[in-house]
């Protein structure tokens, strides 16, 4: 008898007690979600007009801006000319170097995709950083 008091003796003292080690893990998960921090998501920064105004000045006939149209299938256009979106950074070089107070308008449809918007932003920027880039949107 005595034998089999020991095995279970034995038994209860192999057993490992939990509780402890999943409180900690349980504080430390939340000490880790209170103190985490957490990206903030940057949004464009876009100049859109306000669709209130009513007052329009006309263009400075001395101020030439720089305009580029996105048609819904994301194809940049100059005027009457299509440019290609690796030719936009020059394109935009050179009418800049001719006015150096000009600014960047462009004119992008509903549809079209912020990648376009943001790759003539960014050939503008390289052009020269302290340019102002404008957003119109537009429908058909």
């Amino acid at each position: 008898m005595s034998r089999r008091r020991g095995k279970a003796v034995e038994e209860e003292k192999a057993d490992i007690d939990l509780t402890p080690m999943l409180d900690v893990v349980f504080i430390m998960l939340i000490f880790f979600i209170v103190t985490a921090s957490f990206v903030k998501e940057k949004a464009l920064d876009v100049n859109v007009p306000d669709p209130d105004q009513t007052e329009q000045t006309p263009p400075d006939p001395d101020k030439q801006n720089i305009l580029l149209t996105v048609n819904s299938a994301d194809e940049i256009y100059m005027g009457t000319n299509r440019v290609d979106s690796r030719a936009v950074r020059a394109r935009i070089a050179q009418l800049f170097a001719e006015n150096p107070q000009a600014i960047v308008i462009v004119r992008a449809h509903n549809k079209s995709s912020a990648d376009t918007y943001v790759t003539i932003a960014d050939a503008a920027k390289e052009v020269n950083p302290g340019i102002q880039v404008s957003l119109v949107p537009y429908e058909d």
